[in-house]
């Protein structure tokens, strides 16, 4: 292939030497654009430091629940260890209570996992404030005015618990309030 500045009378700049213009061969033209890509992509990669995956906050309602739970559960074992008769249907009304709660927290949790990318876990027992109700003694039963203020404590706590959550479980919390203080109204009478 001729070269494509002879031109008679002109020098031509690919074969002077001394012209700053030098041809270059495709293969080193290639050799430097591969190592310019290369350095170009090591290069970003290096720059950037790996970010922290932060864990989204955990849902106010799905703690709430956790915590309603944990003290249900407390309950219905301070119910269980009195062993009295009088007090089972005291008992059978909190154990509903615990089941509808936590079939409250499975669809929650099922539907922000389905929802979200990363599904969120349920907090840890130690993140979770204490409840009203008292972890039952293994050595003595509960006394009927110890239950009473269970339930009351209980019943007092519940409208602090309505605020901002959806209103299906804003009105399970209250109907919870409501028959823990029914229950302090009966147990107040059987002293």
């Amino acid at each position: 292939m001729p070269c494509p500045y002879d031109v008679r009378g002109v020098s031509n700049p690919c074969h002077n030497r001394r012209s700053p213009v030098r041809s270059v061969s495709r293969r080193t033209l290639l050799r430097g654009s591969a190592l310019g890509v290369a350095a170009l992509t090591v290069a970003g990669c290096a720059s950037e430091e790996p970010k922290p995956v932060v864990a989204a906050p955990p849902d106010p309602e799905t703690v709430l629940l956790n915590q309603l739970i944990a003290g249900k559960e407390r309950t219905v074992a301070l119910y269980a260890s009195a062993a009295s008769a009088k007090l089972a249907p005291f008992a059978e009304r909190h154990e509903a209570h615990l089941a509808e709660l936590r079939r409250r927290l499975r669809d929650k949790l099922l539907s922000s996992a389905s929802s979200a990318a990363v599904p969120s876990s349920p907090p840890s027992p130690a993140a979770t404030p204490p409840s009203p109700s008292a972890t039952p003694s293994p050595s003595r039963r509960p006394t009927l005015r110890s239950l009473r203020d269970l339930e009351q404590k209980a019943a007092a706590l519940r409208p602090r618990q309505l605020a901002g959550v959806s209103p299906a479980l804003a009105q399970l919390i209250a109907s919870i309030g409501a028959c823990e203080a029914a229950h302090a109204m009966a147990l107040s009478r059987s002293l």
